[in-house]
């Protein structure tokens, strides 16, 4: 025959047996689950990027890392901006009216591919085998011929783009440099990686 001392001592070593094995099962769980969530380093690689644009010169480019990805800002001069819109230089270009979906957000679908005329905002990486263009502003290099109006050359298989990332005809490269979501949160600052578009 069982005691009534015995029982209770019996539950609570149940109990306790079932608190500690549920703390075990928690202890290993936690870092289980912890190890599914991305890292910070991978959150902060996702997020906007928030540039101060004030200190671009005209005609001066700067690159900032958004996703791993280089991410050119360029302030065009006018010179930069008729050249863009000139019919001799739409006939030379693959596509001069950004027509390939998913290369630029519907608020860059226009000549200048782009928000604001002044600024350019385009992802560095070309669209042939992914090297990183070299920014070309200069006009008639020896290298490039006297017809370069100026604007990106791929080093690694002569791809050529202009001032606003639209690929020349007869390169490697078969579509356009691709503008990146991005919006101005004020006058001064760019913030790529959010949609928004609004000057």
């Amino acid at each position: 025959m069982i005691a009534i001392d015995d029982r209770g001592r019996r539950r609570f070593l149940t109990a306790a047996t079932g608190l500690m094995g549920g703390l075990g099962i928690a202890a290993v769980a936690v870092p289980f689950l912890s190890a599914l969530k991305p890292s910070a380093r991978a959150r902060s690689a996702a997020a906007p990027v928030r540039v101060d644009i004030s200190a671009i010169e005209p005609g001066q480019q700067i690159t900032v890392k958004w996703r791993g990805k280089p991410v050119w800002i360029l302030r065009r001069t006018p010179a930069m901006r008729r050249v863009l819109v000139s019919a001799a230089l739409r006939g030379r270009l693959r596509d001069p009216d950004s027509e390939v979906v998913g290369q630029q957000p519907a608020y860059a679908r226009n000549a200048l591919r782009s928000i604001r005329p002044e600024y350019l905002v385009l992802v560095g990486i070309c669209t042939h085998l992914g090297c990183v263009p070299t920014f070309r502003p200069e006009k008639a290099p020896p290298d490039l011929g006297p017809d370069w109006p100026g604007g990106y050359f791929c080093p690694c298989h002569g791809s050529r783009f202009d001032f606003a990332g639209r690929v020349y005809k007869g390169v490697p490269a078969p579509t356009n440099l691709v503008v990146p979501p991005h919006s101005y949160s004020s006058g001064l600052e760019i913030v790529v990686g959010e949609e928004g578009g609004a000057a």
